[in-house]
């Protein structure tokens, strides 16, 4: 009999289908229901408020936090108002940068378009003031020695010798130097990484040499041993791998030449005339008693900034034109190149002086002064520097003080950094911190959490890194002592530390600290070694104006007072007497005790930081 089919259990696909619509039907009619959607509502509206009361808290507590920090800052008599080092506006007829060109060649925008990354309108970073980079290779090499090899029990070579040295020998280096400055004469390392040298150099005898050596020779080991090493007070400047190539021409002889970096002084005064009409420009211009540029100076990154790459250029080419001058004994003319080196600081310093110089702005013009009293210096080496060209040196020096320009620009980054983060809106501080490379895909803004950070933070955030700014900055500024014209260095050597604890880990108060407070210590220590030199070279003129006048160095630098110097520098670290006695030889020793503040018996270090600071 067949068996019964119960209908009843047969799947009811639709129906099932049926079930399923209806349940998720109530389910959405459920969440979308208004007792659901009251909630939903009312949860938002507690997240919108609390998150509207966390912002509120935050930006009061960091409004409260900066008015504090500000009004102690005040109260030592620190200035942290943007508006007090906006320059005051000046005529048209007394600005330098006002002459036809000037503008054009020595600003190079504003200060936003430099955190931006938008192209600068200055255009090439040389023109005008263009000049050769190396001498015509139709020349071809100039010959600067003949070395033979021979084993150090074999015979010579026949033929005469200027010199037959032992490649082993401790001396044979400084014999070898010898026999090169007497055959090429006097050098000078050029401010652009050239040697200048004084008379022709197709006139130079090639010097002959025999080398006596245990092991077969190579160029690179013969370039080795006829590298020189600087030594003071010698009327001569390194050769070495940097300006010579040694060419291996058989088996145990070799040619040393001069790389196309070297000039002599005449050629690299033709090659830089076509520069002197726009050189004499900038002399005739610089003889306006004001500098400001133009630019809307009520907001810092709409403050305009110069183009350090031309001042650099410029004052490479004034220094090089100079330093050729000297070889050529014509100090009169090395002064005229020499003193507008100085000069151009004016465009650094702007007018008022040091009224709102940027950081950035004093460490060019320290470097344009170090390079200043470099090209002195080898004027006083060479013995060219007459009374005139030394008093006129000396009436310059005299004013120079970079201490107060430093400590300005510091209370000027401080104060412009300060109202940046106060006024800046979250796209532009993204820029800003970012340098002009915000990144603009999804994944790049995913992997860099303090894209998002920045675009999100509350203003009262911006506040508390004000204050951790400011703090910082004044830590190093409380390490200058203006009245005496030092820096204690026992207080420079607890920044680094100080500010490398204050911004190890990332924190709302500190995260925009580490991208804004500059290496202090750096610039302090570029500075400290500069002003140095500034005060060495004002004695060493005063120095050799005495020799001048009397046949011989005097015995102490007191006697310099009041002839030859109002008064006699002392050293920017301690404080004490620049170390000065007369040689033997008859010159003089002039040095400072260095940034370990200890007296190294005027024995120099590797590095800045390290032995005394000597003038050579």
């Amino acid at each position: 009999m067949p068996k019964q089919i119960n209908m009843n259990t047969i799947p009811n696909s639709e129906a099932e289908r049926g079930h399923v619509l209806g349940t998720f039907a109530r389910f959405f009619r459920w969440l979308f229901g208004w007792r659901v959607m009251r909630r939903c509502l009312f949860v938002a509206a507690c997240l919108a408020t609390l998150t509207g009361l966390f912002y509120a808290v935050e930006n009061w507590r960091g409004k409260q936090a900066w008015e504090k920090c500000r009004r102690e800052q005040e109260a030592k008599g620190e200035v942290l108002d943007w508006n007090a080092y906006i320059p005051a506006p000046v005529p048209d007829e007394q600005n330098v940068f006002k002459v036809p060109k000037i503008s054009e060649w020595f600003v190079k925008g504003l200060m936003a378009e430099a955190v931006s990354g938008e192209p600068s309108k200055s255009g090439n970073t040389n023109a005008p003031f263009s000049v050769p980079s190396r001498r015509d290779a139709k020349e071809g090499p100039v010959l600067l020695a003949e070395v033979v090899a021979v084993p150090s029990n074999g015979p010579l070579p026949p033929g005469k010798a200027d010199a037959v040295l032992r490649f082993d020998d401790p001396v044979a280096r400084e014999q070898a130097a010898k026999l090169f400055r007497e055959s090429i004469g006097p050098v000078v390392e050029g401010a652009q990484g050239c040697m200048i040298v004084a008379g022709p150099l197709d006139h130079n005898n090639p010097v002959h040499l025999v080398l006596q050596a245990d092991t077969v020779l190579t160029p690179k080991a013969l370039a080795e041993l006829l590298s020189p090493s600087p030594a003071p007070n010698q009327v001569w400047t390194t050769l070495g791998l940097r300006y010579c190539q040694v060419a291996q021409v058989g088996s145990n002889a070799f040619r040393v030449s001069l790389k196309p970096s070297v000039y002599t002084a005449a050629d690299y005064l033709a090659m830089s005339q076509p520069a002197v009409p726009n050189l004499d420009l900038l002399r005739k211009a610089l003889e306006r008693p004001c500098a400001r540029m133009d630019g809307d100076y009520e907001w810092p990154l709409g403050r305009p900034v110069p183009n350090f790459v031309r001042l650099r250029t410029v004052a490479q080419i004034l220094s090089q034109r100079a330093q050729s001058y000297l070889l050529l004994g014509q100090s009169e003319a090395a002064w005229h190149e020499l003193a507008l080196v100085r000069n151009m600081c004016r465009l650094l310093e702007g007018s008022p002086p040091r009224k709102a110089t940027l950081l950035v702005e004093a460490m060019i013009d320290v470097a344009i002064t170090g390079l200043y009293t470099s090209i002195i210096e080898d004027g006083l080496r060479l013995r060219v520097w007459r009374e005139p060209e030394l008093a006129g040196m000396q009436s310059q020096l005299k004013d120079v003080n970079l201490l107060p320009l430093l400590h300005q620009a510091m209370n000027v980054e401080r104060a412009g950094v300060c109202r940046t983060l106060e006024t800046i809106p979250p796209a532009e501080l993204k820029k800003w911190f970012y340098l002009g490379e915000v990144p603009h895909d999804l994944w790049s803004r995913l992997k860099s959490p303090r894209f998002l950070f920045i675009g999100f933070t509350p203003r009262g955030w911006m506040y508390q890194n004000m204050c951790v700014i400011a703090l910082q900055d004044q830590m190093a500024l409380e390490s200058f002592d203006l009245p005496n014209n030092q820096v204690l260095l026992h207080r420079v050597d607890g920044i680094s530390n100080q500010v490398q604890t204050a911004f190890s880990h990332f924190t709302p108060y500190t995260f925009l600290g580490g991208a804004t407070v500059p290496n202090f210590v750096k610039a302090m220590r570029t500075l400290v070694r500069t002003q140095t030199l500034v005060n060495q070279a004002f004695i060493a003129c005063g120095l050799e104006r005495y020799r001048l006048a009397h046949g011989q160095y005097p015995e102490t630098l007191d006697a310099l007072v009041p002839q030859f110097a109002e008064k006699v520098p002392h050293e920017i670290v301690g404080g004490q007497p620049l170390k000065y006695s007369r040689t033997a030889n008859g010159r003089f020793e002039l040095y400072s005790i260095g940034w370990n503040e200890k007296d190294d018996g005027g024995v120099p270090g590797k590095t800045t930081a390290e032995g005394a600071w000597v003038w050579q």
